[in-house]
């Protein structure tokens, strides 16, 4: 099947999935969107950006980030509320024909600029990104300061196994992650966390972990056995695809379609049918 035409019906089933999930589990949670409604741009909001790979051939992931970034920022999330992980090996790579811009789309609108990139390089690991989330100084950048009133956004976008996504060069287990938003819960570092993961096996890392008391929210691009997806992979001029279908999904549809609020909404109440099926 041709890409294009396979992405459509891609992004119409879920689409499809996201509407029937609204139906079925609205009344439960018309709280949360009025939540975000109110509260989304002001001062107790934070976000976490992950991209957790390197080389050109993965230019996709770095791409998510930035475009998110852009999004967040649009939507009122302070810049130094937002902390970027990414290798920053893409934009002037010397394989890159545009050098010191990085492409989403086949529209080439570039994204790269006017992102602030807290953590690059080696610092891109699962060590400093633990101490991110914990607040831990020793991190040597930009950490979560969050507190019991604030709204914590994660999102992580690279490869991923069965019970792991990756790091440039090691790798996070599902149980170790689990402690962690665990440490954060107990030590009352948040009101609401929502979390997207854009990975191969994705699902993993939730599925028979996350407790239902901990008030987080946590959506994947793909289910414990399913691998994710790459878009926009016939670029004529980059050798490399250049987003992933699940992140730019969700981050045109904010960006587009949608105030943010409403995409959390919607991509919420997916996850949360998701969560009944799989443990039913």
């Amino acid at each position: 099947i041709h890409e294009a035409s396979f992405n459509r019906m891609l992004r119409f089933s879920l689409l499809l999935i996201h509407c029937l999930s609204i139906v079925l589990v609205q009344s439960r949670f018309n709280s949360t969107i009025e939540y975000f409604d109110e509260n989304l741009s002001d001062k107790n909001k934070w976000a976490i950006l992950v991209a957790g790979s390197n080389g050109f051939y993965n230019y996709r992931h770095q791409a998510d980030v930035c475009h998110a970034y852009h999004v967040l920022r649009s939507k009122g999330i302070k810049p130094e509320h937002i902390i970027t992980m990414m290798y920053d090996d893409i934009a002037h790579n010397k394989m890159n024909p545009f050098r010191g811009k990085i492409f989403n789309d086949y529209s080439h609108r570039d994204w790269y600029k006017g992102v602030v990139i807290d953590y690059k390089g080696k610092k891109v690991n699962s060590e400093t990104f633990l101490k991110v989330l914990k607040g831990d100084q020793s991190a040597g950048g930009k950490v979560l300061k969050s507190g019991k009133n604030d709204d914590v956004f994660i999102y992580f976008t690279d490869h991923g196994a069965p019970g792991l996504i990756a790091f440039p060069d090691d790798e996070l287990y599902a149980k170790r992650f689990m402690a962690t938003l665990k440490y954060l819960h107990r030590h009352k570092r948040y009101s609401r966390l929502v979390i997207y993961i854009e990975a191969c096996e994705s699902g993993s890392m939730f599925q028979g972990l996350l407790p239902s008391n901990l008030n987080i929210y946590a959506t994947t691009a793909a289910s414990p056995t399913e691998s994710s997806y790459a878009t926009f992979c016939d670029d004529p001029k980059i050798v490399a695809c250049l987003a992933d279908l699940y992140s730019y999904d969700w981050i045109v549809d904010s960006q587009t379609v949608c105030s943010i609020q409403i995409c959390i909404y919607i991509y919420l109440t997916y996850l949360i049918q998701y969560q009944i099926t799989l443990d039913i």
